[in-house]
């Protein structure tokens, strides 16, 4: 099952997500295959304010642990998570679908 994770920085949380960063980074990396796809939401002046991470995992549950876990998490600069069920179906490389 393929989960979208949205993370939302706090007001002024900018140097804390840069000193945090490598550990994020690595954290997603080291799930492997679980980890699909990510990236930060941008403001207008393409800082970044969030996050978003698709990952394939075996439960909700399981996704929602992962995004708790996450450093930005952890240390403070996302001040929102949602973690929700997705269905990946256009772009999907996986997918059965005939183009």
């Amino acid at each position: 099952m393929q989960f979208v994770i949205i993370g939302e920085d706090g007001n002024n949380r900018f140097e804390l997500r840069q000193k945090t960063r490598p550990d994020h980074l690595t954290y997603w990396g080291e799930k492997g295959e679980a980890f699909l796809s990510g990236g930060p939401f941008l403001n207008e002046t393409d800082q970044p304010v969030g996050s978003m991470i698709i990952v394939e995992a075996q439960s909700l549950e399981q996704a929602r642990e992962w995004a708790e876990a996450d450093p930005y998490m952890v240390a403070g600069v996302f001040e929102k998570l949602s973690v929700r069920r997705w269905n990946w179906i256009l772009g999907n490389p996986k997918s059965k679908q005939e183009k």
